[in-house]
């Protein structure tokens, strides 16, 4: 019996293909749990928050696992600064703690998880937001795009919005029920005239989501904020629950996993 530690990470996801581990390609968890047993010499089962996919970033990921008996506060920080020597510099562990809770999980004790996507609405690119933001040339209504984000809040089947799983024989349909708890859209302020004009940020919060929902979501919106569709109609499209009524499905390197919330007793939010 080991001791129970969550870890907040960060990285860019531009190069892995996908936080999750899967044989014979490169992840973010892959490369993560390599790391660890490396240093500690012993077989490291780790559990993450969120699944992002192949080319997402997160600043706000959370993993969790069980670490030997023995190992302090020092210790655990001497683990931190040897991963991101090793996993520098497209990963980072920005902090890390022992949870008093013993059957904490990073994955099953969150209350919430916080997207954030990014999109540069300008007319010439900007080659140093390539990797973090999806360039639309074309002017977006962002008032529309937060007009479309009303019928979204609150709990809903996001059929509409989702990649359904291939169904398993013998069990029931996996639901695709999801409350969000907050969206909207921002204009990012410039902190310097000309800084970055035209980057509009997303935010968005729920207690789950199902597979390229943000990014369908996000997609949609834009077709919203480019006259294509109405902001009226994403009511209509949640109550189809037909994945071809939706939109366009967002780029995923604009998308960010920001933060997952767990209760006080957990440690709060993964800032």
């Amino acid at each position: 019996m080991g001791r129970r530690f969550r870890l907040t990470v960060a990285y860019d996801g531009s190069g892995f293909h996908g936080f999750a581990e899967h044989e014979g390609v490169r992840t973010v968890m892959g490369d993560l749990r390599a790391a660890m047993e490396r240093v500690l010499q012993v077989p490291m089962p780790l559990v993450g928050a969120g699944r992002t996919d192949a080319g997402v970033h997160a600043w706000g990921q959370v993993v969790s696992g069980d670490v030997p008996d023995g190992m302090d506060d020092a210790g655990l920080a001497d683990l931190e600064r040897r991963l991101n020597k090793m996993l520098g510099p497209e990963i980072a562990v920005r902090d890390g703690a022992f949870t008093a809770d013993p059957e904490f999980s990073a994955r099953f004790s969150a209350t919430y998880r916080h997207y954030r996507y990014l999109v540069h609405n300008a007319p010439v690119h900007h080659p140093l937001l390539a990797r973090t933001a999806w360039h639309i040339r074309q002017p977006l209504a962002l008032w529309a795009m937060n007009l479309a984000c009303d019928p979204i809040i609150g709990e809903h089947d996001f059929s509409t919005f989702c990649r359904r799983p291939k169904p398993v024989e013998g069990q029931q349909p996996v639901s695709l029920v999801r409350r969000i708890i907050s969206a909207e859209w921002f204009e990012v302020p410039s902190q310097v005239p000309g800084d970055l004009p035209g980057l509009l940020r997303f935010e968005i919060r729920a207690t789950a989501f199902c597979h390229q929902m943000v990014r369908s979501l996000v997609g949609t919106m834009v077709d919203v904020g480019l006259g294509r569709l109405h902001a009226g109609e994403m009511r209509g499209m949640l109550l189809r629950r037909d994945r071809a009524a939706a939109g366009q499905v967002a780029p995923p390197h604009g998308l960010m996993l920001w933060e997952v919330g767990y209760s006080d007793a957990d440690g709060g939010p993964s800032r």
